[in-house]
């Protein structure tokens, strides 16, 4: 079929499958943290496809590099390895507390590959019956059987069969519960440094450092999913640098690919030598095309000006959000970290997340949910502070339409 076919919103019903429910608008062309849909109309970005498109919409040193790669080389399969993974992987290494570094294509892969490695760390440096792992309530780790099972969310988990075997949760920023779960069977304990889907709700160092100190009291890793949280989102490179504590394996995926799909499994010396030869594979991972745009993504965003420049962005944001809150009651709290903002909705308007993010599409705005009653926020993180202004106007506006 030749590009020139004409498609609409209707024919995602006829010929998808069910299980998304789309808005009933079709982007064709972004720039920046603006956006365009069929009919021209222009949208501010404050969604960035989930945190995903990091530098914004067709970032011109992007599309340059992925340009010249496609020119040059896109697939050769983990039958061999190639140059820009093998420059990927090293930038990685050098920038964080890790050594070793497998990519894959997702979020979820990452994680389903973080897992694995620590049932298969755990076998084989003490036996079969250290194989249980624990995450926490709330918890969002991917759509993979095993992911969801970890995740724990029944809504993600349910009709699909047994769940995984060996996996329990606690309450988030709970130490005493951890403590009370945690033992010699535990191989690892897994938790987003940062809840997305779950809120957003930040760790506190005090708690992670907790964490760290009982896993390694009992022999078991510790595993950060920075999926959401990671590559400058919370203005470090990483959401684990705030507290200072250090996982022993940590993924990323979303925004180290500005918007190409690509993720990475990081971890150390010491633990990643249990996937030998064999355990583990991804065809596509670590492929020139995803590896070249990552690498330069990493390049743009692993620099104190544009790092910095998170924290700018935030504190005008969170500004003008308690600012709107000041005028209309909406909120309860506004949370979170850098470019990562959970606006939590105030009793009266609790469960309507869903309705204000209609809302704010038809103002011209985009914003996320974090469950029925956060407000979600994850632009690009370079996103000019004129748009910051005109987007919270147009938040302005559709909150006064939920207000009627």
């Amino acid at each position: 079929m030749s590009q020139s076919m004409q498609v609409s919103r209707a024919d995602f019903d006829r010929v998808m499958m069910p299980n998304y429910a789309p808005v009933d608008m079709v982007p064709v062309r972004g720039q920046g943290s603006r956006l365009w849909d069929q009919e021209g109309r222009e949208y501010i970005d404050l969604a960035g496809g989930i945190a995903v498109n990091s530098l914004g919409h067709a970032h011109p040193e992007l599309v340059e590099v992925l340009t010249r790669q496609a020119q040059q080389l896109w697939h050769v399969s983990n039958i061999m390895t190639n140059e820009p993974a093998l420059r990927l992987a090293s930038k990685l290494v050098a920038a964080t507390f890790a050594e070793r570094v497998l990519f894959v294509n997702s979020g979820a892969e990452a994680n389903e590959s973080a897992f694995k490695l620590a049932r298969r760390w755990a076998h084989d440096n003490f036996g079969p019956d250290k194989h249980e792992i624990i995450a926490c309530s709330n918890s969002f780790h991917g759509r993979t059987l095993f992911t969801v099972s970890v995740g724990g969310q029944a809504k993600y988990s349910q009709g699909f069969g047994p769940a995984i075997a060996g996996i329990s949760h606690v309450p988030y920023n709970d130490i005493a519960a951890l403590e009370a779960r945690i033992s010699e069977r535990t191989c690892a304990v897994v938790l987003e440094p940062v809840q997305g889907e779950g809120g957003v709700i930040p760790a506190t160092a005090e708690y992670l450092q907790a964490v760290r100190e009982l896993c390694d009291r009992h022999d078991a890793l510790l595993i950060f999913d920075e999926v959401q949280s990671g590559m400058g989102r919370t203005g470090k490179l990483f959401a684990y640098m705030h507290s200072g504590v250090a996982p022993d394996i940590m993924t990323s995926a979303k925004g180290i690919g500005g918007g190409f799909p690509i993720a990475a499994m990081l971890t150390t010396d010491r633990v990643a030598p249990a996937l030998s030869v064999g355990t583990h594979g991804s065809t596509y991972g670590g492929n020139p095309l995803g590896c070249a745009v990552a690498e330069r993504v990493l390049d743009i965003i692993n620099t104190p000006q544009l790092l910095d420049g998170v924290n700018e962005r935030s504190a005008q944001l969170v500004a003008g959000l308690r600012t709107l809150n000041d005028e209309l009651g909406v909120f309860s709290t506004v949370r979170g970290q850098g470019l990562l903002i959970g606006a939590v909705l105030s009793e009266r308007y609790q469960g309507k997340a869903g309705q204000i993010m209609r809302l704010a599409q038809s103002e011209g705005v985009l914003v996320l949910q974090a469950g029925p009653d956060v407000v979600r926020l994850a632009p690009s993180l370079i996103i000019p502070e004129a748009d910051i202004r005109d987007a919270l106007g147009r938040l302005r506006s559709a909150l006064l339409k939920l207000a009627e």
